[in-house]
């Protein structure tokens, strides 16, 4: 019977199922929608159990769809900074799950700033104070919680261990620990002055595990045999950076999504300047892999939005308006929940600028477009003066990689080679190959390294990316500009 490594990958919008080979091939996948909820203005939450079911179906679907398979071990990748609560004791929840992208905690964020905190958090955790962290998500969530319920606390890796052993384990993986700002990176262990800062009991939280690591064993899932090991744990970002292969440092990787995730590997831990952050990228043997993060907040999800307003069929359709754009246009910035990386503004919203009488559809149309090359542009020029290695191959990934106009408009604009990746599960891919690390289906990275991929490289070219730059930083700046008169709760 052919053996196969069960990932999950569960986003933002979707849960997914994969099946991966020995070998690295997909034989079969599932899906299944997740709910996103906007409760209040700034506000993004979803509801945990529907996650779990999402999971459960994405699992059901991907296994009816393939062959019959020898599943070796259990692989997760998940939407990172999304938090909830749940019983210790029951297992139900108790909370939403307060996703990355909420900014609930804006205030609190504010206060801890404004309070000094900024500077210590930065050197302990490589992050800085922003409503995307979890930190003050957890508090908030923990505040809701009856008095004398044992509460536990955890990112969406821990949820779905949770789940996946009935309630037999709280752990998580070092790479979304990492992104907790609870999380002392180079002591690697959770902060006893963190976790007091955020009035977070420590209590609370999950053991902290190897991304490649068992984690526990399966109980009353259905379609999976109980007992079989959770064999790996991973951030979503971090695991595509890991199933590109990624290893040298300066190596990294885009992933466009609902937002996007800009990564790149370091030899070592060095405090991150100028809005990336630092992060563990996975950890192997009690040996963390550290890289440079940059997180744009809203990327593609300004795509379908766009679409509706110019009442297009499709994204398609609008890439295809955009590229006939005559040169000029106006300036567009998707801060629809604030800026993130490396601008860092809570309070920034999103906003046209420079139209004329003379603007034309196909000249909105490329200013969404190019947005998502800025971002990305903005980051990556940050991290190349900070990296202590120059900046090497440059991966690209997600479901807008695959649109070819928009990735040679990011190569154009970083004036850097992209390699556009024929992997649309690269989180799940990359999460499956830890796994195997853990059960021995594969000996190390060269042996990762060497598994074969679809890669198509688009190269930088010659054209008006400085002039369009131009315009993108003045909206930038209008974007972020703070009155008196215009508060937003």
């Amino acid at each position: 019977m052919t053996r196969a490594i069960l990932a999950i990958d569960q986003g933002t919008t979707n849960s997914k199922a994969v099946l991966v080979s020995p070998e690295g091939s997909i034989l079969s996948r599932g899906s299944a929608a997740v709910g996103i909820e906007h409760p209040k203005p700034g506000w993004v939450e979803q509801d945990p159990l529907r996650i779990w079911a999402s999971v459960q179906e994405a699992i059901a679907q991907c296994l009816a769809n393939g062959p019959a398979v020898e599943i070796l071990g259990v692989a997760i990748s998940n939407q990172r900074e999304s938090v909830t609560v749940w019983d210790a004791v029951s297992g139900a929840p108790l909370g939403p799950v307060v996703s990355w992208q909420c900014r609930r905690t804006s205030a609190v964020c504010a206060e801890l700033i404004e309070a000094g905190h900024a500077p210590r958090v930065q050197d302990l955790t490589g992050l800085p104070i922003d409503p995307m962290f979890p930190g003050p998500k957890m508090k908030w969530l923990l505040d809701r919680v009856q008095e004398g319920v044992d509460a536990r606390v955890g990112t969406i890796d821990s949820w779905l261990i949770h789940c996946l052993t009935d309630g037999k384990v709280h752990g998580c993986d070092a790479s979304n620990a990492a992104r907790s700002q609870l999380f002392d990176l180079n002591r690697q262990e959770w902060s006893d002055e963190l976790c007091t800062l955020f009035g977070v009991p420590r209590a609370c939280l999950p053991e902290v595990h190897d991304s490649a690591s068992v984690f526990g064993v399966t109980r009353g899932v259905a379609g999976l045999r109980d007992g079989t090991p959770i064999a790996a744990a991973i951030g979503d970002s971090h695991a595509a950076l890991f199933g590109h292969g990624a290893f040298r440092p300066g190596d990294g990787k885009v992933t466009f999504g609902t937002g996007s995730s800009i990564m790149t590997t370091l030899p070592g831990f060095i405090a991150p300047q100028g809005g990336i952050t630092t992060t563990i990228a996975w950890s192997i043997n009690g040996t963390p892999t550290y890289a440079f993060e940059g997180n744009i907040l809203v990327s593609a999800a300004a795509l379908p939005w766009m679409v509706e307003m110019l009442g297009l069929e499709d994204v398609q359709a609008l890439t295809d308006l955009a590229a006939t754009a005559e040169p000029g246009g106006p300036g567009f910035v998707p801060a629809f929940v604030g800026l993130g990386a490396p601008h860092w503004h809570a309070e920034a919203r999103a906003l046209f600028c420079g139209i004329t009488f003379n603007t034309s559809r196909a000249q909105m149309a490329r200013s969404v477009t190019d947005s998502i090359a800025f971002q990305a542009h903005d980051v990556f020029a940050v991290m190349s003066s900070q990296s202590p290695a120059p900046l090497g191959r440059l991966f690209a990934d997600g479901g807008p990689s695959k649109n070819t106009f928009l990735m040679q408009c990011v190569s154009d604009t970083l004036n850097h080679p992209l390699i556009q990746c024929d992997a649309p599960e690269a989180s799940a891919i990359g999460a499956a190959y830890l796994a195997g690390l853990s059960l021995g289906v594969w000996s190390g990275l060269d042996d990762i390294a060497a598994l074969p991929r679809h890669d198509n490289e688009l190269h930088p070219r010659p054209g008006d990316a400085a002039a369009r730059l131009a315009v993108w930083r003045d909206a930038i700046q209008r974007s972020t500009l703070e009155t008196s008169s215009f508060k937003r709760e």
